[in-house]
């Protein structure tokens, strides 16, 4: 079974995955014949109307950086956050592109969210100096059911999980970038004895979290390397990894930093580790209370998820950035 986000604090950040079979459930509930288009819902429409939005002067515990190569982190100016939730963001390399993952209530379980029309991934556009209004990304045929998130996109193919019509459980899938738009989704071919979570490619090497046997803590690092075309020899990145959750890899374009989640003081924080005479060296705390899945631009600007909780509640979740210096 994929290692993606679960219920806790520790690991989960909007994206709960624990519902093996409730696609499956719903279908045979609630059969319906496919719509010949896609919904036309925007999210601020299935935002909750009592919906509290949380700003940093409503805070109870703010983000806290740790290095002074940055900014003090802020909310995402623009259009992105809203008071839903905001989620697993990423910026590919060579697109001016923000991938992000949205639900409208982050207190509705799972198998409710995968109804609403609006949950799913999103894109912003970079113009202008500014991040566009986001548009959905569909990566589902219309009328059929699936929930996706967790993305990662290299050049003109995306991966993806997603629980959908027609399987059992969570897989990852790919789909291309044709003609303006991501089609051709297709389930991804990777050795289930790997347990893949959360992943970041570059060049031969994919790093990724994991619960699998073999590790320190709950989640791991681990590494594969293409062989013959194919994602190999799993090996656990020993530095990167503690008796605490590690995960949520991501690499910088040259290869030279490796950014990730771990728990710190009971809420998750963002890690980094520089590369040396080719070998990860020990990691340094960036960021802490509450903030994780990290992702840069190509300023070097600094982005990640934040969330909010008031007496052990999270409240909702947006996407805080670090300007670089």
């Amino acid at each position: 079974m994929l290692c993606i986000k679960n219920g806790t604090i520790l690991g989960s950040f909007i994206f709960i995955m624990a519902f093996a079979l409730f696609l499956l459930m719903a279908c045979e509930e609630n059969p319906t014949e496919p719509d010949p288009e896609y919904p036309d819902v925007t999210r601020e429409e299935k935002i909750p109307d009592d919906a509290v939005k949380m700003t940093p002067e409503t805070d109870v515990y703010p983000p806290v950086l740790h290095l002074d190569a940055w900014e003090n982190p802020v909310p995402l100016p623009g259009p992105v956050n809203t008071a839903g939730g905001e989620d697993s963001p990423f910026i590919p390399v060579d697109r001016d592109e923000f991938y992000f993952f949205f639900t409208p209530d982050v207190s509705v379980p799972a198998e409710q969210q995968v109804g609403d029309d609006v949950t799913g991934i999103y894109m912003s556009k970079y113009e202008e100096g500014n991040w566009q209004e986001p548009e959905r990304i569909w990566l589902q045929d219309p009328g059929k059911l699936s929930l996706d998130g967790a993305e990662f996109i290299q050049g003109n193919e995306m991966l993806f999980v997603s629980a959908r019509e027609g399987y059992t459980g969570l897989h990852w899938f790919s789909a291309d970038y044709v003609d303006g738009a991501w089609t051709n989704w297709q389930k991804a071919d990777f050795n289930s004895d790997y347990e893949v979570g959360e992943l970041h490619i570059h060049e031969n090497e994919l790093y990724y979290h994991s619960a699998k046997a073999g590790g320190k803590g709950q989640y791991d690092i681990w590494k594969l390397t293409k062989v013959n075309g194919a994602w190999q020899n799993p090996v656990l990145v020993e530095i990167l990894n503690s008796t605490e959750t590690d995960g949520w890899p991501y690499v910088t374009p040259d290869g030279s930093e490796l950014w990730f989640t771990r728990t710190y003081l009971g809420s998750p924080a963002v890690y980094r580790s520089i590369k040396s005479e080719g070998e990860w060296q020990e990691p340094e705390l960036v960021l802490s209370q509450f903030a994780g899945e990290p992702t840069m631009d190509k300023f070097g600007n600094l982005y990640f998820v934040h969330h909010y909780f008031i007496d052990g509640v999270m409240i909702e979740a947006d996407i805080y950035v670090c300007y670089k210096k």
